[in-house]
């Protein structure tokens, strides 16, 4: 008999390199319905050496990520570790964690995620749920995206669910089946630019919205043959790196202007990437209901040109955590589904052969578990 509620933290890392997000949540089931409350959360910045280290290593060569895979762990299991003690959590049912990517090629069955070696239980002394991607792409699905299962039992009242990160995503119900895919990067272009002036990141979008749009670079961007595919798809920031930025770095224009161009590429992808309502259904349902979340969602310049172009959707901005923990919140809910042994992936958003139970659970020999 499973039991009806969890104790977890989730962790997760993304594209951004914003840092580390770790999240105290309450998960309970009644009558089947899943319900989450999040309680402490916290973001861990890295350093200018993590920073560099993570932006860098995709030219790693193998024992090069065979010790940044090691030290990650390490580095991960601290924050984890702190996370704990600093708020007093008892009685942990598991740590759900996602690691971060460093490379993702599903087409050639590879995808990385450091921070998931075994050692990562004993370091923090807990039970670890984690590398959820791998198995994915050996079943032949893109490994991506994971949290679409997640939108379908905890964000069900909406039409669409859309995260702002590194990259954005979509997810959906059609014809009874959870559709998702990545639609662009987002961040991790944006960053790259903010960046270069000295910046974290775009405030509001303030630099892009003073810079001017070059519709050749524009045309360009929307021509990309990534956008064409059918789903399911995914990206890594290997398209970033050979694809995107040689194509934007051709351009002799000022950085807001790349970056306002950029801007307007993400928001018509969005528009693009999104199935529209028909007439009739529109009158008898209303707008749709877009929920928001990711760091993208601060992007005030971004959101409102995403209004512009999605005049048909309701674009819902949620609570601050929900916005900028809901993957770890996700992964929390992917790790006990793990532990509970039901379908945490979807085939039909990965492409794999089958829906499945995917991640590793890892125990501490430290921790005593009483019966």
């Amino acid at each position: 008999m499973f039991k009806e509620t969890y104790n977890v933290i989730g962790v997760m890392s993304g594209t951004s390199l914003d840092g580390i997000d770790l999240a105290h949540v309450h998960f309970s089931i009644l009558d089947g319905k899943w319900n989450f409350d999040i309680y402490e959360t916290e973001t861990v910045s890295y350093d200018n050496d993590w920073l560099n280290k993570l932006k860098t290593a995709i030219d790693f060569s193998e024992d090069q990520l065979k010790d940044l895979n090691k030290d990650y762990t390490v580095l991960l299991a601290n924050s984890i570790k702190t996370f704990i003690k600093k708020h007093q959590l008892q009685k942990l049912d598991a740590v759900c964690s996602h690691g971060h990517t460093i490379l993702h090629q599903p087409k050639n069955g590879f995808t990385l995620q450091i921070g998931n070696l075994p050692e990562i239980a004993n370091h923090c002394n807990q039970t670890v749920v984690c590398d959820f991607r791998v198995q994915d792409v050996l079943l032949g699905g893109q490994g991506a995206p994971l949290v679409p299962i997640g939108d379908r039992i905890l964000f069900s009242e909406y039409d669409f669910c859309l995260n702002l990160g590194g990259f954005s995503n979509v997810s959906f119900e059609q014809n009874d089946t959870r559709i998702a895919f990545d639609i662009s990067p987002v961040n991790t272009v944006l960053n790259f630019y903010a960046n270069q002036l000295g910046l974290d990141y775009d405030d509001k979008g303030q630099l892009s919205a003073s810079g001017k749009l070059n519709s050749d670079l524009l045309n360009e961007l929307n021509a990309l043959e990534y956008y064409k595919k059918p789903f399911p798809k995914s990206l890594g920031f290997e398209f970033v790196k050979t694809i995107l930025l040689p194509l934007m770095e051709k351009y002799n224009i000022s950085i807001e202007d790349k970056m306002q161009t950029f801007t307007e590429h993400i928001a018509i992808q969005t528009s693009l990437a999104l199935p529209k309502k028909k007439g009739q259904e529109l009158k008898r349902t209303g707008k749709a209901k877009l929920l928001a979340t990711g760091g993208g969602v601060y992007n005030d310049f971004l959101i409102e040109r995403l209004k512009f172009l999605l005049p048909e959707l309701e674009i819902i901005i949620p609570d601050k955590k929900t916005i900028e923990f809901k993957e770890a919140l996700i992964f929390a809910l992917l790790g006990v589904l793990k532990l509970r042994n039901e379908i945490n992936v979807l085939a039909s958003v990965t492409g794999a052969k089958h829906d499945h139970t995917s991640g590793v659970v890892y125990y501490s020999s430290k921790k005593i578990i009483l019966s």
